[in-house]
């Protein structure tokens, strides 16, 4: 008979403050002593076969929904909109949302863009490159993500900078801080809601080659998308194609740093952008964890989860276990490792935005290794707050000598 989750005796971890490297020496110290943990909101899972377990256990739900009630944070409005979104639903509705908008998805539609993605971040190596140092992310990282997703749903070049500010503030719901965050937040997605709107409005009057144009024509078995759907998916498509993408594009030359042996290698052979993206992203992930509620009794490898229990899901913990990974503590972008890193994630909720972000980074992270030789940091990393969901450098000071 299963026991009950909260009559176990578990390690108990508490990670509230703590920088990446402690956090991973804490999580490392539980799961060799067990595969459940107990914090101080729920329980956590660090082995790799666990977290991928419970991501792909459809009786497991988002949390990120909670994430106002967890803040103390009652505005009804606000709750209500963030209970709508695709990232937040499960069921059906999830299942048909992704149905629908699958196909806009896809690593061939991401392919359409690289030009584009070229041409974006060779620009902004061309206002850095010949001082022979720059502040990445404000210089490249920040910048780099928004053109690209303008250019996918079809907003013009002079409206960038808005789509930046919006993507910025709307982000801040992961940044542990919701309380002081809320109004920057709202007015974020009321702007950025009236914008889609009349981009809506104007699209079914007259239909572009963009993503916003298919979403609106997309039908299946006499499905369609509804505006506030279109409106929602929008805001979707903005946080998955742009923090996730400025942060991890960060972590990734911050961890090359490190390893200039092995930027100087994918400077020489751009062939290993692949691998670069996925060792970058199980090394040193912009997204660490996620958390998922027990939406009914759930029994799992002789534990019973009663419904309501909150369970995170610790990707960076799992990117690390020696169970699944030869070495995972050994950065090599030339290994090629047959298990999936988890930082996008799995399951019903594996990111819409992969393929996207995934084509951003590998265009991306070859050209700046061969426009930015011999790179090495120019004064410390200025690391985000360990409280924020989405992370990575603030600021990344560096030095290189200029590459053709």
């Amino acid at each position: 008979m299963a026991v009950s989750v909260h009559e176990l005796e578990l390690p108990e971890v508490d990670l509230n403050g703590l920088e990446r490297d402690a956090a991973l020496t804490v999580l490392a110290d539980a799961r060799r002593r067990h595969w459940l943990a107990r914090t101080p909101l729920g329980y956590v899972l660090t082995h790799h076969e666990d977290v991928t377990a419970m991501l792909r256990d459809k009786r497991f739900l988002s949390a990120l929904s909670l994430i106002p009630e967890m803040a103390g944070v009652d505005d009804e409005e606000f709750v209500e909109s963030r209970g709508k979104s695709i990232l937040s639903v499960d069921g059906e509705e999830h299942a048909r949302l992704r149905r629908l908008v699958a196909p806009a998805f896809t690593p061939k539609a991401a392919d359409r863009l690289r030009p584009f993605m070229r041409e974006v971040v060779n620009g902004l190596v061309d206002n850095v490159v010949d001082a022979g140092r720059c502040e990445l992310v404000e210089d490249i990282c920040e910048p780099y993500p928004i053109p690209i997703i303008c250019e996918l749903l079809g907003a013009p070049k002079e409206d960038w900078k808005l789509f930046s500010n919006w993507a910025t503030d709307i982000f801040r719901i992961f940044n542990n801080d919701l309380g002081n965050d809320l109004p920057r937040i709202k007015a974020a997605s009321a702007e950025l809601d009236a914008y889609v709107r009349a981009m809506i409005d104007e699209r079914r009057a007259t239909p572009a080659d963009d993503l916003l144009s298919e979403l609106i024509a997309v039908e299946q078995a006499g499905d369609r998308l509804d505006t506030d759907e279109l409106v929602g998916l929008a805001e979707a498509v903005l946080m998955a194609g742009t923090d996730t993408t400025r942060n991890q594009l960060a972590c990734s030359v911050a961890l090359f740093c490190e390893h200039p042996d092995q930027w100087a290698m994918l400077a020489d052979d751009p062939g290993l952008a692949r691998r670069a993206v996925e060792e970058t992203m199980r090394y040193l992930g912009a997204v660490r964890g996620t958390m998922r509620v027990a939406g009914e009794d759930v029994e799992y490898r002789g534990v019973r989860f009663p419904a309501g229990t909150l369970v995170a899901a610790s990707f960076s913990s799992g990117n690390f276990d020696h169970d699944v990974w030869e070495s995972p503590e050994h950065f090599d972008i030339t290994k090629e490792r047959t298990t999936p890193q988890l930082t996008f994630g799995s399951g019903i909720h594996f990111c819409l935005g992969a393929s996207l972000a995934r084509a951003e980074l590998s265009e991306a992270l070859p050209i700046l290794a061969r426009r930015m030789q011999d790179l090495h940091l120019d004064g410390p990393i200025e690391w985000k707050p360990p409280t924020v969901g989405i992370w990575g450098p603030a600021r990344l000071p560096i030095r290189f000598r200029p590459g053709n």
